[in-house]
Formats: C-alpha cells, sequence, structure tokens
C-alpha cells in the first residue's frame, strides 16, 4: 500500500519532487505561490542586474567625464603656459615698450633734465655774445656733445643703481634693477656701452682738455659707487662728488667746448662765473638733500649722510638757509653789477623763486617734514634747478 501510494504521485512522494525540479515540468507544475516567488526573484534579480549594468555605466560615464575634464584642464594649462611662454613673441611691441620704460627710468629722467637744460642754456649764452661766430654747420658737433653729455649723465646714474640696489629695494623700489624690471647684466652692457660711445665722441670731436674733463667725470661718477672707495658712504667725500661734477665740470666744460667750437678764447665773464658759482652751492644743496627721503635704506645699509646723522628737519632747514642765501647774493649782483646783467631780470626773477622757496619751505614745515612732505620739497628743489638754467641766457 505504501509503495502503491508512493507510487500514485503524492506531493510528498520523491518522483514527483524530481518530477517538479525537473526543467520540462518547472513552469507547468509548480504551485502559484512557488511561481509567484520565482518570478518575483527574476524580476529582481533582471531589475538590479539592469541597476548594476546602468550603475556601471553611469560610473563609467562619470569616469570618463572627470577624465576628459581632467584632459580640458590640463591641456588649458598647457595652453596657458604655453601661451605665457610664447607671449613675449605675442606681444613683441608690448615687451619693446616696457623695455624702453625701463630703460628711460634707468637713466633717471630728472637729472637728464637737468643736464640738457645746463647744456643748452650755456651754449646759447655763448651764442648770444658771439653771434658773429655762429655757423651752422656747427649744429651736428653740438648735438654730438649733448649726446655725449647724456651718456655720460646715464653712466653715473646707472653704475650707482647697479651698487645699490639693496638700498633702492627700500627707497627706491620702482628703479628698474631693483623692481626686476632690467637685470644687472643688461644695466653693465647699457652703462658700458653708453661709457665708451660718450668717450669716442669727446675724443673725436672736442679735443684733448675736453675729453681730459669728461674723463674725469666718468672717474668721479664711478668712484661715488663703486667699491671699495665707494665715496658716497661717507658724507663729504659724497658732496665733494656731485659739487664737482654737476657744479664745476658740467658748467666750466661746456662753456669752454662752445667757445672752442666757435673759434673764440675761453674767459671768465661776470655771467659764466655766476652760474659756475651758483650750480656749484646748488650742487652742495642737492647733495645734502636727495639723501632726504633714503633715510630708511640708508640706515639699514649703514650709509652715512647728512640726513641719516643730522635728522631730516634740520638737513632740509640747513638747505633752505642756503639756498635762500645763494638768491641773495643773485639779487645783489643783480643791483650792483648792471653793466654785467640784466637787472631787471636778475632781481626780479630771483626774487620770484625766492618766494617760492619760502612757500614750498613752509608747507613742509606744515607736514611735520613728513616722507611724502620731503619728497616733495627735493622734487621742488629740482625744479628751481631747472628755473636757475632757464633764467640763465636773458640774465
Amino acid at each position: 500500500t505504501t509503495r502503491k501510494a508512493r507510487g500514485r504521485g503524492t506531493p510528498c512522494s520523491t518522483p514527483r519532487v524530481f518530477a517538479w525540479s525537473s526543467p520540462a515540468n518547472r513552469h507547468h507544475q509548480r504551485p502559484p505561490a512557488m511561481l509567484a516567488t520565482t518570478r518575483e526573484a527574476k524580476w529582481m534579480q533582471r531589475a538590479s542586474s539592469m541597476m548594476a549594468s546602468s550603475s556601471s555605466v553611469s560610473n563609467c560615464n562619470h569616469a570618463r567625464a572627470c577624465a576628459n575634464s581632467r584632459s580640458r584642464s590640463t591641456a588649458w594649462r598647457t595652453c596657458a603656459s604655453s601661451s605665457s611662454s610664447a607671449e613675449p613673441f605675442a606681444s613683441d611691441p608690448q615687451k619693446k615698450a616696457n623695455l624702453l620704460q625701463a630703460f628711460w627710468k634707468f637713466t633717471r629722467p630728472h637729472t637728464i633734465r637737468g643736464t640738457i637744460l645746463g647744456s643748452v642754456a650755456l651754449t646759447s649764452r655763448v651764442l648770444f655774445e658771439h653771434s658773429d661766430a655762429i655757423r651752422w654747420v656747427l649744429l651736428p658737433r653740438a648735438m654730438a656733445g649733448v649726446v655725449a653729455l647724456l651718456c655720460a649723465n646715464a653712466f653715473i646714474v646707472g653704475i650707482n643703481q647697479i651698487y645699490d640696489v639693496k638700498i633702492d629695494e627700500v627707497n627706491k623700489p620702482y628703479l628698474p634693477i631693483a623692481a626686476g624690471e632690467m637685470s644687472q647684466s643688461t644695466a653693465w652692457v647699457l652703462i658700458t656701452t653708453l661709457g665708451l660711445l660718450g668717450l669716442t665722441i669727446v675724443h673725436t670731436l672736442f679735443g684733448q682738455h675736453i675729453a681730459l674733463l669728461y674723463t674725469l667725470s666718468l672717474v668721479i661718477g664711478a668712484v661715488y659707487s663703486v667699491p671699495p672707495l665707494r665715496l658716497k658712504q661717507r658724507p663729504l667725500p659724497a658732496m665733494a662728488c656731485i659739487v664737482l661734477c654737476r657744479g664745476f665740470l658740467l658748467n666750466y666744460g661746456v662753456n669752454d667746448a662752445a667757445c672752442a667750437a666757435l673759434g673764440v678764447p675761453f674767459v671768465w665773464k661776470f655771467p659764466v662765473a655766476f652760474i659756475t658759482g651758483f650750480v656749484t652751492c646748488f650742487a652742495v644743496i642737492i647733495s645734502a638733500a636727495k639723501d632726504l627721503p633714503d633715510v630708511e635704506g640708508d640706515k639699514k645699509e649703514n650709509v652715512k649722510t647728512f640726513a641719516t646723522w643730522l635728522g631730516t628737519g634740520k638737513v632740509a632747514m640747513a638747505s633752505i638757509a642756503l639756498l635762500m642765501l645763494n638768491y641773495a647774493a643773485a639779487i645783489y649782483l643783480g643791483f650792483t653789477q648792471p653793466s654785467q646783467f640784466n637787472s631787471a631780470l636778475m632781481v626780479g626773477g630771483h626774487l620770484v623763486l625766492a618766494g617760492c622757496l619760502i612757500s614750498q619751505a613752509t608747507r613742509l614745515h606744515m607736514t611735520g617734514y613728513s616722507q611724502q612732505g620731503i619728497k616733495n620739497f627735493y622734487r621742488f628743489i629740482w625744479n628751481l634747478f631747472y628755473a636757475e638754467y632757464a633764467l640763465y641766457p636773458f640774465i
């Protein structure tokens, strides 16, 4: 009975179990609940596989996007770096303009203006006095002389910047070497070229005497800045260098060269003696006042000047007092030497300049001798220097 019961295929019998699990009868002989469970499992498995596939595709796309983004970023950086490295070639006119601007600052324009005004004023006075000896064929020679003076000026201020880099980084960070706009090797090439050019012009066109004075000015400018002498570190030798170059050598040398070009002898007339003495005293004032804005850097580098020794206020007032004495002497000469000078212009012009000096001194005192006030005062001193040369041909 048991065998027959088992043979009938009851749900508990072993053959029926095997029949349910066989592939042919899997969907037909399973109970509905089990079929539903199986379908759900299949759908769940299929959905999970689709989600996994979608996730893998999404992850792949995300990775691809990140890779593309990284490649674009790398390409941008490469392009930027290549464009920046190619910028000097792409913006060649701008590069040339920057180099010219750096060269212009390197030559210290305020000193160039003084040199040009001085040489033009001194030569004009000689031409006014010897108008019958003027020959236009001498104009190129006169222009070459101005170029030689500018070369000497650039050589002196340039070599000073080369050896004053650390001081200029504090006091004058706008200068091209201190600002990194010009390398020291470029500066050396410039001053060497300009110095040799000036010497060549003078030795070729102006004779041995003027060439000796010119060479002396270059030597004085060099020992002012170059170790081991470096005379700028001591107040009195530094003042002597500036007074000799800016005061005596420039005024005497230009007058002598102008007279030699015209073929007339050089004579120490009243006007020539006056401008040489006046500008020599003015050079003393400039040599003291030039250090007023530079106290901080000079103290840092142990450079002794009148400003670091006595203080900016005392040096400024002493400069004003000495310049007032200079103007007083000019006014006195205008009154007492009417045959030698144009008295009205000599007296009136220097009275006006003295009044401007008093006004500027008052403003300086009201600022409490601040750094900006000192800088404005020093620039004003140079303006008075230019004004004296502008006045000279007509007095």
